[in-house]
């Protein structure tokens, strides 16, 4: 991760409050839910068991659950993790 993605990430952060202690970014990317990048500006495709338990769980659409959450869908898009 460069100094240009701690950065934005760092603006993302502040002021997001999540119930994991941001363990995504914490773990150094490695404790990541399981979402899918579909092309949607500010979402994610949920692939997580439960996705209704996130606080950051948008909506479902069809079968698909959405997630929201603004750093799992910068880390998704900008970073391809």
């Amino acid at each position: 991760m460069d100094e240009k993605q701690k950065k934005e990430i760092q603006k993302i952060l502040n002021g997001l409050q999540c119930s994991k202690d941001f363990a995504c970014y914490t773990s150094g990317l490695k404790d990541l839910c399981r979402a899918e990048d579909i092309g949607l500006d500010s979402y994610l495709i949920c692939l997580e068991n439960n996705p209704r338990k996130c606080k950051f769980f948008a909506t479902v659409y069809g079968n698909r659950h959405f997630c929201q959450c603004p750093l799992r869908v910068y880390i998704a898009k900008k970073m391809k993790v």
